[in-house]
């Protein structure tokens, strides 16, 4: 439906993005996920028309929207556009704002308004103005506004940014359900790499305006392909290795690698949910130093020492469902979940880490 061909975009002479290549298809949520700076906003401005590429180009249906000589204007792309800020007109009703968009209204059209705002929780608001509204309130109404005109794509700028995390999952939920019962396209960007991985059928992630790995959220949480994109789905325990007989070996264990050679150093990423806790006395010893709840969990700090080496000592975290119980002090056993291990060498970690 929509794809990137090897763009390359600047701001003056600084370089945003670099060679981008990826593709929607029809009804697909893609997600552009990374930090602040990455290149993500200018993705969406490329595909929206608000920017032309340097090199490269934009095409829909293998017709070009956008090249270094070529710019469909954003009124001809079928597209829906919801800002960060929600940009809603105030002089403008909830119902006028809404209708912004639409071309004409029929009694088809007006059937479909209606059932939109109600699925949006807005069929009472139609007659208020914008600043009688919640924030919450004020992103459905740009959602819905978006929406109204039946876009092939809607582009989605950070758009739940705005509100309390309750609010938030609510409203992304709401919004996906839309989305799925509608076969509407969507291309948003976030750095929230928990809501990227609800809302998506592809993520794209990014630093410094270049792809680091794209695929299904599953790829990318189970599959990483370098530290940085591990590190974005989740809190780590970074622990030295050394390359031996085609593993890692650490004071944690030793995992199967690749493309490390014996002596090299080697970085074993642990996800905190990959420890597992027991009072057993089988597997790694170590204390329990602190343990703070946060709800759903438990986050637990932990101390362990070497067996060859006491005098140096490793700091781990783990992260174990429901209450904990066990005392600071207390002495406690680990086992090391093998899916939720990943093993790079220090050479990528130190050239990623520089990037």
């Amino acid at each position: 439906m929509i794809t990137f061909e090897n763009v390359c975009h600047t701001y003056g002479r600084h370089q945003s993005v670099t060679d981008i290549s990826f593709q929607i298809e029809g009804g697909q949520v893609v997600t552009l996920l990374g930090p602040s700076g990455c290149g993500k906003t200018t993705l969406l401005r490329l595909a929206a028309g608000f920017e032309i590429p340097i090199s490269g180009q934009v095409a829909q249906d293998g017709n070009i929207l956008s090249s270094p000589t070529i710019l469909v204007a954003p009124e001809r792309r079928q597209m829906g556009l919801v800002f960060q800020s929600y940009a809603l007109f105030p002089h403008m009703t909830i119902g006028e704002n809404i209708r912004f968009g639409m071309k004409q209204t029929d009694s088809e059209a007006e059937i479909y308004l209606a059932e939109l705002m109600q699925e949006m929780d807005l069929s009472d608001m139609e007659t208020k103005f914008p600043h009688e509204l919640s924030g919450g309130q004020q992103q459905r109404v740009a959602l819905a506004r978006a929406l109204a005109p039946a876009p092939r794509l809607i582009l989605l700028d950070e758009p739940y940014s705005g509100l309390d995390s309750r609010l938030r999952e609510r409203v992304r939920d709401k919004m996906l359900h839309i989305l799925r019962q509608t076969g509407t396209a969507a291309l948003m960007v976030t750095h929230d790499a928990e809501e990227a991985m609800f809302m998506s059928d592809k993520i794209i992630v990014l630093r410094d305006g270049k792809i680091m790995q794209q695929g299904r959220p599953i790829d990318l949480y189970c599959r990483p392909e370098n530290a940085f994109v591990a590190e974005f789905f989740g809190e780590l325990n970074h622990i030295p290795a050394r390359g031996r007989n085609g593993q890692a070996e650490s004071v944690v264990g030793n995992f199967t690698c690749t493309g490390i050679q014996d002596g090299q150093a080697a970085d074993v990423l642990i996800r905190y949910e990959g420890l597992q806790i027991s009072l057993q006395e089988t597997g790694l010893k170590a204390r329990v130093m602190e343990s703070r709840l946060l709800g759903g969990s438990s986050l637990l700090h932990l101390s362990m020492t070497s067996e060859n080496d006491t005098s140096r000592e490793l700091h781990l975290h783990a992260r174990i469902p429901g209450l904990n119980f066990m005392a600071e002090g207390e002495i406690v056993h680990l086992d090391v979940d093998p899916a939720q291990v990943f093993v790079f060498s220090q050479l990528e970690k130190n050239a990623t880490d520089s990037s």
